[in-house]
């Protein structure tokens, strides 16, 4: 890849960096545990509109897990 179409990786221990992606895994963390508390209560819901609830919590929750993601690589150099 020619070197001016090389997106720039931040320097390896800019303390800025670390901590901006420390946040974000923080955040990926915290994601993961209300995904599955999500459906956790999708797989105990037997009304029709709370069943209705969870899946568009549990598309809400996915959608910020794959931004999240996406940032970490970005932030990563990974893209």
């Amino acid at each position: 890849m020619p070197q001016s179409v090389k997106k720039a990786s931040p320097r390896r221990g800019d303390p800025a960096q670390e901590e901006a992606r420390r946040e974000l895994l923080q955040s990926l963390a915290h994601t993961r545990t209300l995904i599955n508390q999500a459906y956790g209560g999708f797989n105990n819901a037997s009304d029709s509109d709370l069943i209705e609830s969870y899946v568009f919590e549990i598309n809400s929750l996915q959608a910020r897990y794959n931004y999240l993601l996406r940032r970490v690589k970005e932030l990563e150099g990974a893209t």
